[in-house]
C-alpha cells in the first residue's frame, strides 16, 4: 500500500497527466466514430452551407508560436469571421460577399481581391479561406486536385490540397451529423491547428 505522501505524489503525477492530456483534443480513432456513418452522410453534409462556429486556432512558425479565438458565421452568399486573441492583434472582422472581401480593425476598413491576400497583408499571415469552408466539413474544395485518406471508419484522415496538408484529429456529432472538431493543418513551414469549441450547423430538411 502507498505512503500517505506516495499517495499524493502519485495522485499529482496522475493529475498533471490528465491536463495535458486535456490540452489537446483526443486523436480520432475508427472507435471514435461509427462505420459507414461518413458515406451515408455525403448528400446532407454537401447541401450544409449555412453554420455557426466558435473555436481556436493555434499557429506556429518558425519565428512564434501564438494563437486567437475564431467566431465563424457562414451563409450561402456570405461570411463572417471574427478573429480576436495575440496573432489576430486585437480584433479583426473578414467579411465576404460575392466576391468582395474586407477586413476591419482598429485600425480601418480594408479591401482586397481575395481574402488570403487581404489576410496577408493584414495580419501579417494568412488561413486558406477560400477552401477552408470545405475542409472544415471533411470534404475537398473546388480550388483544384485533391489526394483524400480515410481512416478505418471510412471517415477522412488526410487531406491534401493547393499546397496544404491537412489532418483530421477528432470528430463530433450535431444535429445527427459528424462533422470535424479538430484539424492541424501545414503549408510550410506554417502550421495551424484548429479547434472546434461549438458547432452549430443550419440543416435544410
Amino acid at each position: 500500500m502507498l505512503r500517505p505522501t506516495h499517495l499524493i505524489r502519485w495522485m499529482a503525477a496522475c493529475l498533471a497527466l490528465a491536463l495535458l492530456g486535456g490540452c489537446a483534443t483526443p486523436s480520432s480513432t475508427p472507435d471514435s466514430h461509427p462505420q459507414g456513418i461518413w458515406e451515408a452522410q455525403q448528400e446532407r453534409l454537401a447541401e450544409l452551407d449555412t453554420w455557426v462556429l466558435t473555436g481556436k486556432a493555434g499557429l506556429r512558425t518558425p519565428q512564434e508560436n501564438t494563437s486567437a479565438n475564431l467566431d465563424w458565421s457562414q451563409h450561402p452568399h456570405y461570411y463572417r469571421l471574427l478573429i480576436t486573441g495575440p496573432f489576430g492583434s486585437g480584433r479583426n472582422l473578414l467579411e465576404g460577399r460575392e466576391g468582395r472581401f474586407s477586413l476591419s480593425n482598429a485600425e480601418g476598413r480594408f479591401v482586397a481581391e481575395t481574402p488570403e491576400a487581404l489576410m496577408e497583408q493584414q495580419l501579417g499571415w494568412s488561413l486558406p479561406v477560400s477552401s477552408l469552408a470545405d475542409w472544415i466539413r471533411g470534404l475537398p474544395s473546388e480550388q483544384g486536385p485533391a489526394q483524400l485518406e480515410h481512416d478505418e471508419a471510412g471517415f477522412p484522415a488526410r487531406l491534401e490540397q493547393a499546397g496544404w496538408e491537412i489532418e483530421y484529429r477528432d470528430w463530433t456529432e450535431v444535429e445527427s451529423l459528424w462533422l470535424p472538431r479538430r484539424m492541424v493543418m501545414e503549408y510550410g513551414d506554417l502550421r495551424v491547428t484548429l479547434v472546434v469549441t461549438q458547432w452549430r450547423p443550419v440543416i435544410n430538411e
